[in-house]
Order: structure tokens, then sequence, then C-alpha cells
């Protein structure tokens, strides 16, 4: 196998963030969905609750993005200040933050994107590879909070197709 050439990290970069960037909306979309009096449900002992699971979510996501724009992952929280306390600030938040941090990975030169980053000591890839980890991770999180929706007494947002709460509506 061949190694990633410039052309296509730069190609890479712009399809996966550009992708990214759009699931982003659903993301807020779900986040949003749960209430503040129920942040403390989880479906099982064994699980986190949704107050955890949605800044779990959202901050790791902005840790993904910041990683891959500072070539190197640190895992950094917010102080303890800067976190937010509600459902409605941590979408602010996450729209805020995703936003710069995907700006910073817009603006990284090919040769950056090649840069090999260590993560956690788990793997060693391209830094433009993170881009797919980070969608296919934010993407599983989101769907594990939407199924604590319902029992929350919340509604379900449309995410790739209609939901019971949101039916499919076909374009005019």
């Amino acid at each position: 196998m061949s190694a990633p050439t410039p052309d296509f990290a730069l190609t890479y970069r712009d399809m996966m963030l550009d992708g990214f960037v759009r699931e982003v909306e659903t993301t807020k979309r779900v986040l949003a969905a749960v209430p503040d009096g129920k942040k403390d449900y989880r479906p099982d002992p064994c699980a986190r609750t949704a107050w955890e699971l949605a800044w779990h979510l959202a901050n790791t996501d902005v840790q993904f993005l910041d990683g891959i724009a500072n070539l190197e992952f640190t895992m950094a929280n917010p102080a303890a200040e800067d976190k937010p306390k509600t459902i409605a600030e941590v979408v602010d938040w996450y729209d805020r933050n995703i936003k710069r941090g995907a700006d910073r990975v817009r603006a990284l030169s090919a040769a950056q994107l090649l840069t090999p980053i260590d993560f956690l000591g788990v793997f060693n890839l391209p830094a433009a590879f993170y881009l797919g980890f980070l969608n296919n991770h934010s993407i599983h999180h989101r769907g594990e909070l939407a199924t604590y929706l319902r029992p929350m007494g919340s509604k379900v947002p449309s995410i790739y197709g209609g939901s019971y709460d949101e039916p499919f509506q076909a374009a005019a």
C-alpha cells in the first residue's frame, strides 16, 4: 500500500470535515432534546447518565478537532467555570467550539494532515485519518443518546430519515 499523497490528504480532509459538519446539525438537535430535568436518567446502572453522555459527545468531538489541529491529543477538558451547566449551554458551547475547531482543521496544510499523531498509545495515524474516527465516534454516541430521549419523555428528532416524533417529509 502506498503512502497517502498531499492531494489525497487535502481532499480527504475536505470530504470528511464537510460530512462531519453536516452531522453536527443533527447532533445539536439530539443534544437539545435532552430535558434538563431528566439529566440524571440512565437506562441501566452501568450506563452513563444523559448528562454524562451529552457532555462526552460534545466535549470529545471538540477534543478530537483540537487534537487534529494541534497535531497532538491531550484530551484536555475545559476549566470547571467554562463547562456548561444546562443542556442549552452544552448546545451553544458545542456549536461555538465545533466551528472553531473545524476552522482550525481546515487551515492545516497537506504536510500537517499527513503528520502521524499518537492517540494515547492506541493509534498512530496521519492527522487527517482521525476525522473518520471522529465521525464514527460522534455518530455512535449520538445514537446512544437518541435512545435515551423517549424514555426521558422527550421527542426523538429525525436523524437519517423520519422518526415517530418527526415523520419524514417528502420534498414538494
